[in-house]
């Protein structure tokens, strides 16, 4: 489920020189994290590849602004969340993940079910049904969940870059970041609990 991203020794500086063999280097070494962070984010291809365009073609051309305070993949993870963001509108204008709920200080949050993920045969957690499953559960999350727990535990940013990538304090992330892993385990829960129920029937 975790992505784990190499991070190469890209030059600020030659990037801000206008080095366009640099820049090529920066897009090979991260296309690939930010176009699957577009797509878990916005479940659509064509959106998703907007989002990869868009995020490099800003990068781009607002290099001189980028003063390095943040790691360049951080950079580009706000840019493309950003970007997520301006197409969740054209249909939702209401989407903002700056907002704060009150619910973010302090959150009792009780999942309904659980089912022991342990008693499942490993194949089955690994399956590609499995992770579609996961994937479902991901898009069914509410938009300011899914993009901390996407930066978080996907993307595996820290927990300071994923609170400065959305513009959150890191309390703010710590408490949707529990939200989101508890819908997801009582989302999945429904999921595995029929995969037992078969298993006995076919034992």
């Amino acid at each position: 489920m975790i992505e784990t991203i190499s991070k190469p020794d890209i030059s600020l500086e030659a990037l801000r020189a206008g080095d366009r063999a640099e820049f090529a280097r920066l897009v090979d070494s991260y296309s690939a994290p930010i176009y699957r962070l577009g797509l878990r984010m916005l479940g659509n291809e064509q959106d998703a590849e907007d989002v990869l365009q868009n995020t490099f073609l800003s990068a781009f051309t607002h290099l001189s602004n980028f003063e390095g305070r943040s790691s360049v993949l951080t950079w580009l993870y706000r840019i493309a969340v950003n970007e997520s963001l301006m197409v969740m509108r054209r249909g939702k204008p209401e989407v903002n993940i700056d907002d704060t709920d009150s619910s973010d200080e302090a959150e009792d949050f009780s999942p309904t079910q659980f089912v022991d993920w342990g008693a499942l045969p490993e194949d089955m957690l690994l399956s590609v049904e499995g992770k579609q499953a996961l994937d479902r559960a991901i898009q069914n999350l509410p938009e300011n969940l899914r993009m901390v727990f996407l930066l978080r535990d996907i993307q595996e940013l820290s927990i300071k870059d994923t609170a400065e990538t959305l513009g959150l304090t890191e309390s703010n992330v710590k408490v949707r970041l529990l939200r989101a892993r508890l819908s997801l385990r009582e989302q999945l829960s429904v999921y595995y609990g029929e995969r037992i129920n078969q298993e006995k029937i076919n034992d």
